[in-house]
């Protein structure tokens, strides 16, 4: 006798072929691949920022008063440091490494922290900047997929 191709009712379904059980949710396992080219591009606007403040303190509105006040050449270094790390993190959750998820979220929360103390400088900027960042750390942080799986599956 052959048996039936599908489960009789009541049936258990078959277990996760995964180790690891629950792959989470596509929008999040999407999220990440999207956080990744996020956390590249935000990156190379850092390198962009960062050179434009240390090329000329006049690219950038001088703040008189201000509790984190730093020259603009200063600035310019941080932003430039930070986005030359952010390509590299970001350039490696694109390849699937699975060092970059946590530096990523460390990474984007460092860079959300200098740029609301940057906010003050360029506004719209700032915001935008820190809204990828929030981004970038949700996607990050609720992708439970294995990320050599994402890049055998490629």
């Amino acid at each position: 006798m052959s048996q039936p191709s599908t489960p009789a009712p009541g049936a258990s379904r078959p277990a996760d072929p995964r180790p690891g059980g629950d792959s989470g949710s596509p929008w999040a396992a999407g999220g990440t691949v999207f956080a990744g080219v996020l956390l590249f591009v935000d990156g190379i606007l850092g390198v962009l920022k960062g050179i434009a403040g240390i090329a000329s303190n006049d690219v950038y509105t001088r703040i008189n008063d201000y509790v984190f006040k730093f020259s603009v050449t200063s600035w310019g270094w941080i932003h430039l440091v930070l986005g030359v790390i952010l390509v590299l993190v970001g350039w490696g959750i694109l390849k699937g490494a699975t060092w970059a998820r946590g530096a990523g979220v460390v990474l984007a929360s460092l860079n959300l922290i200098a740029n609301f103390m940057w906010l003050p400088y360029t506004p719209v900027w700032a915001i935008v900047t820190i809204a990828i960042d929030v981004f970038v750390i949700w996607a990050l942080c609720t992708d439970r997929s294995n990320p050599s799986d994402l890049v055998r599956s490629s």
